[in-house]
């Protein structure tokens, strides 16, 4: 969440931040309680000073053998008055929580003030594969390879979720461990295996509660949800610790499965595995000081660009306009490759940096290095490193062959006991 002293000073940017990322809150009355409870504080402790005094002077008449049931009855009036004011303070703190929690992150200064249309693109690497023949969908090449099995899938579980089989499944298990050395071995993560289901107050903290509920799946009668995305476990791997800033970057990585409801997409990307259910990630989060927190922003993006670039495929990079970042985000890179059988750009990573308003919310803090240095929050940037399903799509699509094979990247040999192409049967 944002820091109150910001939301006094930059109201505007606040007003701004909810347009765009079309989250309704009442702003003014936020302001207005949080007026309210700053006079209340002001007079509690104005009246706590006051009974302290008469407490002092009661004893001091009391010692010296006077009468005191003139003060002892102020002084409890002072008490009954600053409970009341007690009770007045917790109900405006109450509501102010529920407001401040709705309220979303400020876009950076450098991100475009635009709806989705305004998102820009930074700049395109490598060429976009083309064939001399008419290049088949993923979803094709995946059935005729017998790598997935999208009938059976439906039979376990509904639509929207993957079987994959065979040489598939391989393909999937080599694509994952090949990003986790890449992260682990060449860009310096320590990987972390987290748990797949998510308490509430985990959600809150990355700020997929209160505004994303309806597309997540919740277990009845507990406060745990399946893993939405794998930035919930891994953050909240420090929820409510004051790090040794000398420690800082902290870099994570991990292999987590993510499921979303997807409410509210019905009708869109039926096909395939582009918009499924469940979906495999390999996941980055930094924990990092505030002072190096952009630039270590262009590092993150640059690892997960990494695994692209050693899989040879075509990529754009995208800085997201303010209507289209999430809710938590204050600056968000959007990395997106070529899948020539769909004939269009498919998103695979989305690179954020939070600031502090993920930290403020989880309750991750740090302590600077130096003698008295002040506890301050940390800044949290996660990005995809990356999505299987839409890597799984490209590298079909891209290594296709007249044929009908698949020619497997040149990195993902090693993995798949040097098999170099995918053949039917």
């Amino acid at each position: 969440m944002l820091d109150p002293k910001r939301l006094r000073a930059e109201t505007d940017l606040a007003r701004e931040a909810c347009r765009f990322k079309k989250t309704e809150v009442d702003l003014d009355r936020w302001l207005a309680l949080d007026e309210q409870r700053r006079q209340l504080l002001v007079q509690v402790e104005t009246l706590k000073a006051e009974k302290n005094r008469a407490s002092e002077a009661i004893g001091k008449a009391k010692k010296a053998g006077k009468d005191a049931a003139e003060a002892v009855a102020a002084m409890k009036k002072v008490g009954e008055e600053i409970k009341g004011l007690d009770g007045q303070l917790d109900a405006i703190e109450t509501e102010l929580k529920t407001l401040h929690a709705w309220i979303p992150n400020i876009p950076h200064a450098s991100v475009p003030r635009a709806e989705a249309d305004g998102n820009v693109v930074v700049r395109t690497e490598g060429t976009p594969a083309t064939f001399d023949f008419t290049p088949k969908p993923h979803w094709e090449l995946a059935a005729s390879l017998g790598l997935v099995d999208f009938e059976r899938a439906g039979k376990i579980a509904g639509a929207g979720f993957l079987l994959f089989t065979g040489k598939g499944a391989r393909l999937e298990r080599a694509l994952i461990q090949f990003m986790l050395d890449l992260h682990t071995r060449k860009h310096g993560y320590t990987e972390v295996s987290p748990p797949h289901v998510v308490r509430g107050q985990s959600l809150f903290g990355t700020g997929q509660l209160p505004k994303l509920e309806a597309d997540m799946y919740r277990l009845a009668d507990e406060d745990l949800y399946l893993n939405p995305t794998a930035e919930v476990p891994l953050t909240n791997i420090h929820q409510d610790e004051i790090l040794d800033g000398a420690r800082l970057p902290i870099n994570l990585t991990a292999y987590c499965p993510s499921y979303r409801r997807e409410a509210g997409s019905y009708g869109r990307d039926t096909r395939g595995m582009i918009r499924v259910h469940q979906f495999d990630k390999v996941e980055l989060v930094k924990f990092v000081a505030p002072e190096t927190s952009y630039d270590e922003h262009e590092a993150l993006r640059g690892d997960a660009e990494a695994v692209l670039r050693a899989l040879g495929f075509a990529y754009r990079v995208i800085l997201l306009a303010a209507g289209d970042m999430s809710f938590a985000a204050a600056k968000c890179y959007d990395l997106e490759t070529w899948a020539p059988g769909e004939g269009r750009w498919l998103e695979v990573s989305s690179c954020s940096n939070f600031e502090d308003f993920q930290a403020r919310r989880a309750g991750i803090r740090y302590r600077p290095p130096g003698k008295g240095a002040k506890v301050d929050y940390v800044h949290t940037l996660n990005a995809s490193g990356l999505a299987l399903p839409r890597v799984f799509a490209t590298l079909l699509e891209v290594g296709q062959t007249e044929r009908g094979t698949v020619t497997i990247p040149e990195a993902l040999v090693p993995y798949v006991d040097g098999v170099r192409e995918l053949t039917p049967g």
